[in-house]
C-alpha cells in the first residue's frame, strides 16, 4: 500500500464570495480504507465533486492524478471511466426501477441489434448483488427496499462499474447498527480485493474502526494526513474544529426535580393510528405520552418502532385513521392538518432535511420567513423590512454561516442548512418543538451548537421532543427518555437512571 493510486494537489474552487477550497491537498494509498473528515463546510463534498467530474476541470484549479496520470473530468461520465464511483448520502436509485435496471441504468448492456440484453443483465446483476452479500432477486422494485438494502444495492452498481476508487459520503447516516457493521465487513472484504475506499462520515467511532488513514479539512485546506492509530477522538475533533472540545455536550443548568413540577405543555393520550397502505393493520398502538414546558424528552428505539409515525400522525399527515387526544396545555388540539398543528403552537423538525425541511433552491430569507409569514402582515401584505430583520436577527442568533439572506440554501453547509430548517420554526415562537434526528450528517462542533440551542429553548420554557438513532446524544441531551417498540411505548426512563443496555433492552421489546 506504498503506492499513491489518487493524488489531489493545489485545489482550489471559488463560489461567489466564499472559496471552499484553498490549496487544499488529498492523497490516497492504493488499497487503503482512507477517511476524510472535517466540519460542514469544510469542503469535503466539494472535493469529491471535483474528483467525481460533477465540478469540471475548467471550474477550479490544481491537479487529480490518478495512477500517475493527470486527469481532466469534464463529466461524471470520465472519472467512472478511470475507476472513481461516488456514492452519496442521499441515494441516486429509481425507485419504480427494478434492481437490475438500477445496477446497469446508464450504462446498459446491449445486444447486436441496439437492444437491451435483458439476460446478461439479469446475470450480471446477481453477480453484483452477490459480491456485496445481498440474497434477492434482481427483479424487485428498489421501492419495496430497505434503506440499507438500497446502500448495498448502490453499492453493488459500483462494483458493477468496477470501481477502482469507491467514495463513500456518509454510508451509514441512515443505517442500523446491525447494516452499518455489515457494510464496515463489506469495505474490508473491498480492501483485500485491491479496491480502495474513500470513507466521509462524522461518526468518528466508525472512522477509527475501519480507516487506515485520516485526512483532516479545515475551511478548505488540508490539517494533515494521519495515520489512524496514532490519533484518538478527542485528538480528532480538536483537529476538525480547531479548538478543544471538552465535553460532548452541552451541560444543563435544569434540574431535574424542577422540571417535573412544570406544567404540562403537550400530551398524546391513548393515541392510536391504522397504518395507511394495509387495510386493518394497526400501526401505533394506544400511545401515550407527555412533555413538560422546559423538558427536553428524548424518544429513541429502533428503525421503524413507530417513533417519526407517531409525530406525523399528530400533525395530519401519515395514517389512514387515528382515535385518541392530543392536548396543549391541557386543552384538545386539533390535527386535520399540519397548519392546524403550527398555529397551535406545534412544530416538527423533519428528520429528511432536504427532502422536506428546507427548499435547496430558495433563498436564506425565504426558507426562513415561509411558517410564519402571516405574522409579518402589514394591511394584508407582507412588511418586508420586518421580515429581513426578524431572519437577520435568527441568523445571528443561531451562528448561521452564509454570505448574505439572499444565499441559496443548497450552497450552505448541512450544519448551516439544518441551522435555518430549525430557525423558521423558531420564527414562529413555538411552545412544543419536536425535533426529528436533529444532528443526522452533521458534524460534531455544529452537533454541540445544536444541542446547545435545544437546551436554551428549554431553559426559555419551551417544550422540546427529540427523536434520535444514536444512543449518545438520547443520553446526553435528554431529560427524560420514552423508548417505543413495535408501535408502542416500551417504557420510560429518567435521565440519572438510563444506560445504553436499558435503552436497547426496550427498543427490543425487554424489560
Amino acid at each position: 500500500m506504498s503506492q499513491n493510486i489518487l493524488e489531489m494537489r493545489h485545489i482550489r474552487k471559488e463560489f461567489p464570495g466564499v472559496f471552499a477550497l484553498n490549496d487544499a491537498f488529498f492523497s490516497v494509498k492504493e488499497g487503503e480504507i482512507h477517511a476524510l473528515v472535517g466540519e460542514n463546510g469544510a469542503g469535503k463534498s466539494t472535493l469529491m465533486k471535483i474528483l467525481s467530474g460533477v465540478y469540471p476541470h475548467s471550474s477550479y484549479s490544481g491537479e487529480v492524478v490518478i495512477n500517475g496520470e493527470v486527469a481532466a473530468f469534464k463529466s461524471i461520465k470520465d472519472s467512472e471511466k478511470a475507476g472513481v464511483v461516488v456514492i452519496y448520502q442521499e441515494l441516486a436509485l429509481i425507485k419504480y426501477l427494478n434492481v437490475s435496471e438500477n445496477i446497469f441504468l446508464g450504462n446498459e448492456i446491449l445486444n447486436k441489434q441496439g437492444l437491451i440484453d435483458w439476460d446478461t443483465t439479469f446475470i450480471r446483476a446477481r453477480k453484483a448483488l452477490d459480491d456485496v452479500g445481498l440474497a434477492i432477486n434482481p427483479a424487485t422494485k428498489v421501492i419495496n427496499l430497505g434503506i440499507g438494502t438500497q446502500q448495498l444495492v448502490e453499492i453493488a452498481k459500483a462494483i458493477a462499474k468496477e470501481a477502482k476508487i469507491l467514495v463513500l459520503d456518509e454510508p451509514t447516516s441512515a443505517l442500523t447498527e446491525t447494516e452499518s457493521e455489515h457494510l464496515m465487513n463489506l469495505l474490508r472484504e473491498f480492501k483485500k480485493r485491491g479496491i480502495t475506499c474513500i470513507f466521509i462520515s462524522h461518526k468518528l467511532k466508525e472512522v477509527f474502526q475501519i480507516a487506515d488513514r485520516i485526512t483532516v479539512l479545515v475551511d478548505g485546506t488540508s490539517k494533515g494526513t494521519f495515520e489512524a492509530n496514532e490519533l484518538t477522538e478527542d485528538k480528532l475533533i480538536s483537529l476538525m474544529v480547531g479548538r478543544e472540545l471538552t465535553q460532548r455536550f452541552p451541560k444543563s443548568n435544569r434540574i431535574p426535580e424542577d422540571i417535573a413540577k412544570n406544567e404540562v405543555a403537550f400530551e398524546i393520550k391513548n393515541w392510536t393510528v391504522y397504518d395507511p397502505e394495509v387495510e386493518g393493520k394497526i400501526a401505533l398502538n394506544n400511545i401515550n405520552l407527555s412533555v413538560r414546558k422546559g423538558e427536553i424528552l428524548g424518544i429513541a428505539g429502533l428503525m421503524g418502532a413507530g417513533r417519526t409515525e407517531t409525530m406525523l400522525s399528530i400533525l395530519g399527515v401519515w395514517g389512514k385513521k387515528s382515535t385518541g387526544e392530543v392536548l396543549l396545555s391541557g386543552k384538545p388540539v386539533v390535527t386535520r392538518t399540519p397548519a392546524d398543528v403550527i398555529k397551535a403552537g406545534i412544530n416538527y423538525l423533519s428528520e429528511d432535511r432536504k427532502g422536506s425541511g428546507i427548499v435547496l433552491i430558495q433563498n436564506v430569507r425565504n426558507n426562513m420567513a415561509l411558517p410564519s409569514l402571516y405574522s409579518r402582515l402589514k394591511n394584508g401584505l407582507i412588511d418586508k423590512d420586518a421580515e429581513l430583520t426578524a431572519v437577520e436577527k435568527m441568523i445571528q442568533s443561531l451562528r448561521i454561516k452564509t454570505p448574505s439572506v439572499e444565499q441559496l440554501v443548497e450552497k450552505l453547509s448541512g450544519g448551516n442548512q439544518q441551522k435555518v430548517a430549525l430557525g423558521k420554526w423558531l420564527l414562529t415562537n413555538p411552545k412544543v418543538i419536536i425535533l426529528d434526528e436533529p444532528t443526522r450528517g452533521i458534524d460534531v462542533g455544529a452537533k454541540f451548537e445544536i444541542h446547545s440551542i435545544m437546551q436554551n429553548l428549554a431553559e426559555a420554557g419551551i417544550a422540546v421532543i427529540m427523536i434520535s438513532s444514536e444512543l449518545p446524544e438520547i443520553l446526553g441531551v435528554s431529560d427524560r427518555i420514552v423508548v417505543m417498540h413495535e408501535g408502542t411505548i416500551a417504557g420510560e426512563l429518567l435521565r440519572a437512571e438510563a444506560t445504553q443496555e436499558k435503552i436497547i433492552a426496550y427498543a427490543t421489546g425487554g424489560n
